[in-house]
């Protein structure tokens, strides 16, 4: 969960309200998970809505893993489909190599998972790669912008999961522009689906731009009243409503409709943050769309407003 161009920085270690293992940056002032659980995070907001258990079961599911991070998403991911007695081809992208020596060297968090799970993490943080009788997997380092340029030949249209564990929009804008999120939304099989924590407007609106179905993830169980999605659900088919996810709400259908709505943009691929910021913020000065503080007074008189991800 590292963002190009980013200084090198101190990561610490911390433990989430669920007990289970993760990292904070120094240099984004953001953790690498959510304050309620890394765990609860990879389980209710990545695998739930993943729809693991539809995927036809005469071949291996297929997934790419955007920003790998600690591998709490790869764990679950593994032992999820072993628990459905699924096979699995997996590619990751990550620029980092700390956080996965850094988790693999705390006991709280390899007691999390099973040694067969903790083995293949072993073996993607020393070697760069695994293989299984049912599974494999590929973890290329570097810029996940670069990265990805070399996997969308072979992979197009052929994915049945993306996951995307990225900084926020707001500190690594360069995982979350137009261009970036369409070269995503092109590995999808008919019925893949992208699965992201990330609810702002710009992300969403990149995401449907690029002609895919969008669904808002439900909030945990005992979220409160105010928190009114747990993130983005992006497919070339319908998704409809379940228990995981719904269809967006009026208020965030409003949502873009506003200014917050521009997408990041990065024609070249290979811009850096603040360029990236800098040129959204001359779009939306000349955007005609509705005002955002309007839409968030609106939606804050009716009790039914937080600033999302």
């Amino acid at each position: 969960m590292t963002c190009p161009d980013s200084r090198p920085a101190e990561l610490q270690p911390r433990l989430t309200a669920d007990g289970s293992f993760s990292l904070w940056s120094e240099a984004f002032q953001e953790g690498f998970h959510c304050d309620r659980g890394a765990l609860g995070e990879a389980q209710h907001t990545f695998l739930a809505p993943a729809g693991l258990e539809l995927i036809a079961r005469n071949r291996s599911v297929r997934v790419l893993e955007v920003c790998v991070g600690t591998g709490t998403n790869t764990a679950a991911l593994l032992e999820q489909l072993s628990d459905l007695g699924r096979g699995m081809q997996w590619w990751g992208l990550e620029l980092d190599r700390r956080p996965l020596a850094m988790a693999l060297a705390e006991v709280s968090f390899r007691s999390q998972w099973r040694p067969s799970s903790v083995a293949v993490l072993e073996q993607l943080e020393q070697q760069g790669h695994w293989q299984s009788n049912q599974s494999q997997g590929r973890l290329l380092w570097g810029d996940a912008r670069e990265q990805l340029r070399h996997l969308l030949p072979a992979l197009r249209g052929s994915l049945d999961l993306v996951l995307h564990d990225a900084f926020s929009p707001r500190v690594c804008p360069q995982l979350w522009t137009l261009e970036f999120l369409g070269q995503l939304g092109s590995l999808l099989g008919p019925r893949g689906r992208l699965v992201s924590y990330c609810s702002a407007a710009a992300v969403r609106q990149a995401l449907r731009l690029q002609g895919l179905e969008l669904a808002s993830i439900r909030p945990w169980p005992d979220a409160p009243a105010h928190q009114w999605s747990n993130g983005s659900v992006a497919s070339p088919a319908a998704l409809g409503n379940n228990q995981q996810f719904a269809a967006l709400s009026t208020m965030e259908e409003e949502h873009l409709k506003t200014r917050a709505a521009e997408p990041y943009r990065d024609s070249s691929g290979r811009a850096d943050a603040e360029t990236i910021r800098a040129e959204r913020r001359k779009a939306q000065a000349n955007s005609t769309a509705s005002s955002t503080n309007g839409w968030r007074k609106r939606w804050q008189e009716v009790g039914n407003f937080r600033n999302p991800r």
